[in-house]
């Protein structure tokens, strides 16, 4: 009752009251600052298979496990087209007050809330926040997610400590296996509540695993004095394992494959509580073997074939296929998609590709298959007028013949290999013409041509043209015109004049070197004979300065003194002249 009258009172509050409440709570918290850790906001489930028509509870969780939160807030968008909001459920919230009832619209297809937890905060994984009961309207995948959100430390500054935003998606029409809700025997008062359990290894209970050991863990309070689990194949079964003291978590290993469900029950003073049922799906087996067929519909130049192929698992289901095509694509394809085995396959140009398909099952065991997919080219255009040298400056303007009604697509390739495009179209009579609409440098091009078809059906290239981008072969100076060839004979005659000029001077200068050397030769004989017949003369002269025949001792003394004289007056000369004939 008092419960009952504080929420009315609460309700009775001005919002602008409520406002600075929450202000307070969030700035002026009496718990111990710390440093921000990660937290995020999630969905739960994340997906699975509901029918149309049915409804689809969906769970909004705050994580936030290594730091105490006091506020958060979000808007999580949903597809309105497939999914329509029936009622938001705040049982078991961990909000203490709301600052923003959590609110909805179908028409554009959001859901708003903005709650606080009163100190110390929250810590933990899974602290659930609201319920929202949606109604399925229309088959399909249906997407939900948070658009924005905030989660507030209680740190007594406010700090955002969100770092990620979860998401759902859902499948609509088809309808798997999903974990059965808790179920409340005869409520005996003061009896624990169904506990909420959490896998680590499992932690989606409409998905399948490839992992055979499972971990549990749940919350006990301070009143629970026992634990009673157990888990097999049942949904609806009653535990009967009890633990005292009791436990918080639970691994089990070596799981069989198939769908298994883990059962728990507290008990506590008042006797045992609500029951929690969790499944777990546990397939390690990949789909079974399939083929791959191609169907062209008769057509080898069909640019999208249909491929027939269905693969089956017998366990979690296939969930979708990833489709390799060549080097060209690469899909991903949910399994409803492939209508009764049958997919037809994006455009695909000319030739032969691979086809790697991949069934992929709901717990990522995979098969594969692989064919071969060939596509024949259609009929090539041809290039039938182009102009085979142009001026710069001059537009290139392409003609020819091709497919009715058909895009021509012209490629343009320069001597650096790098490549220009363009199109245009072919009438009723397959005539087009092309007009690049750019003016092309100086050099050499090679042109081809592609059709494409209304289907997206290609050809291959044409054969290529050559095109010469080169100036005219004159110059013209105002009002002169000069030939390009005149000017390269002149050039020519005057380059050869030049030449013949400096083969006359050379051959001159070699007959002067060889006349010179002749003349030095002599001149270095005539030194040595008249340096000999002075050497003569000089011995005779000196002999006569006495009269007495003979020489004596001061004679030869001076004899001796002017031969040496003469000597190196003759060596000296002599390396000149030497030195002279080096350098001719």
């Amino acid at each position: 009752m008092d419960k009952m009258q504080d929420k009315t009172r609460w309700t009775k509050v001005p919002k602008v009251t409520k406002f600075l409440v929450f202000i307070s709570l969030v700035f002026v918290s009496f718990s111990v600052s710390a440093a921000a850790q990660a937290a995020s906001l999630f969905i739960s489930p994340s997906s699975g298979s509901y029918s149309v028509g049915k409804t689809l509870t969906a769970s909004v969780f705050v994580s936030s496990a290594d730091q105490a939160m006091n506020a958060a807030s979000g808007i999580i968008s949903f597809d309105q087209n497939k999914l329509e909001v029936i009622s938001l459920l705040k049982d078991g919230s961990i909000f203490s007050l709301w600052v923003q009832e959590p609110s909805f619209s179908n028409i554009s297809g959001t859901i708003n809330f903005e709650g606080i937890v009163l100190n110390p905060g929250f810590i933990g994984n899974s602290g659930k926040i609201a319920n929202i009961v949606f109604k399925t309207k229309a088959a399909g995948t249906a997407a939900i997610i948070f658009s924005s959100g905030s989660i507030l430390a209680n740190d007594g500054k406010g700090t955002n400590i969100l770092t990620g935003l979860g998401s759902a998606q859902f499948n609509l029409g088809y309808v798997g296996p999903t974990a059965p809700e808790a179920e409340t025997p005869m409520e005996q008062v003061g009896t624990p509540s169904a506990p909420q359990i959490i896998s680590s290894t499992h932690p989606d209970p409409n998905k399948w695993y490839q992992l055979k050991t499972a971990k549990f863990s749940w919350q006990i309070g301070n009143d629970i004095i026992g634990v009673r689990i157990l888990i097999d194949k049942n949904p609806r079964s009653i535990p009967t394992v009890i633990y005292t003291p009791p436990i918080s978590s639970k691994e089990i290993p070596d799981l069989e494959e198939g769908v298994w469900y883990f059962h728990i029950q507290l008990k506590n003073s008042y006797g045992w509580g609500d029951i929690s049922h969790f499944r777990v799906g546990i397939d390690t087996f990949p789909p079974d073997p399939f083929t791959i067929q191609v169907d062209n519909g008769n057509d080898s130049t069909n640019p999208q074939p249909t491929l027939k192929f269905k693969a089956s698992d017998a366990l979690s289901g296939v969930d979708h296929y990833e489709i390799k095509i060549g080097e060209i694509h690469n899909l991903k394809v949910l399994a409803n998609e492939v209508e009764n085995g049958y997919y037809k396959i994006p455009i695909c140009p000319p030739g032969k590709h691979s086809v790697i398909i991949r069934a992929v099952d709901k717990a990522g065991n995979y098969s594969l298959a692989i064919a071969d997919l060939e596509i024949a080219p259609i009929e090539a255009p041809m290039i039938i007028n182009y102009p085979k040298q142009l001026y710069p400056g001059e537009p290139l303007i392409i003609k020819g013949k091709a497919l009715a009604n058909s895009l021509i697509t012209v490629f343009i390739e320069d001597e650096r290999k790098e490549i220009i495009s363009d199109s245009t179209r072919s009438n009723e009579d397959g005539k087009w013409e092309f007009v690049l609409g750019k003016i092309l440098e100086r050099g050499i091009y090679r042109v081809s041509a592609q059709t494409t078809d209304y289907r997206g059906a290609k050809s291959n290239l044409s054969e290529k043209v050559k095109i010469i981008i080169s100036p005219p072969v004159f110059l013209k100076i105002g009002s002169v015109v000069i030939d390009y060839l005149s000017v390269i004979i002149t050039l020519f005659a005057l380059i050869i004049l030049m030449v013949v000029i400096w083969l006359y001077g050379l051959r001159k200068i070699r007959l002067l070197q060889k006349a010179l050397k002749k003349e030095t030769k002599e001149a270095e004989s005539s030194l040595y004979k008249a340096f000999g017949i002075l050497k003569e003369e000089l011995t005779k002269q000196v002999a006569e300065l006495d009269g007495k025949p003979g020489l004596s001792k001061k004679e030869k003394a001076l004899d001796d003194e002017l031969k040496t004289a003469l000597n190196n007056a003759e060596k000296v000369i002599g390396k000149e002249i030497k030195d002279i004939r080096k350098q001719l």
